[in-house]
């Protein structure tokens, strides 16, 4: 790859790549804004037993019943709006749990309080850090792969 084409592309161009940082730094603050702020499964543990953390799952019924964080509560992420008056009445800190992050991070948005976060890594990150889920069949669940033959 011949890289003097590419710096005197750039030296002729000093406008579109100005244009195009300010749109990378843009892009990652709304990015980081959107996501909410987060917490680490072992910080979530930290935050329960320091202050009295409240845990919101967001997943649907049938998935929460498959296994869940001790301690939390199942809102399906369809019922938050109509429960919003009861989640922002709570005065402790709230961590949002969903399957990956990504749901729990749209919650944080739209609750749109300082003191609540996401778990990072929703209940995938959870147990790939080796925590327990209650009412998981075969304690800590993990996918099992068949060998194709």
């Amino acid at each position: 790859m011949d890289f003097s084409r590419w710096f005197d592309f750039m030296g002729n161009h000093p406008f579109l790549f100005g244009l195009l940082g300010v749109l990378i730094v843009l892009f990652f603050t709304i990015e980081n804004k959107r996501s909410g702020k987060k917490v680490s499964p072992n910080t979530l543990g930290m935050m329960v037993n320091s202050q009295n953390a409240q845990l919101i799952d967001v997943r649907a019924k049938n998935k929460f019943e498959t296994g869940y964080i001790q301690g939390s509560r199942n809102i399906p992420f369809t019922q938050l709006k109509d429960r919003m008056d009861e989640i922002r009445a709570i005065e402790n800190p709230i961590i949002i749990i969903c399957d990956m992050g990504v749901q729990a991070g749209a919650a944080v948005q739209l609750i749109g309080k300082d003191n609540v976060f996401r778990l990072e890594g929703g209940i995938n990150g959870w147990q790939a850090a080796g925590m327990p889920l209650v009412g998981a069949k075969g304690g800590n669940k993990k996918p099992v792969l068949s060998k194709s033959k």
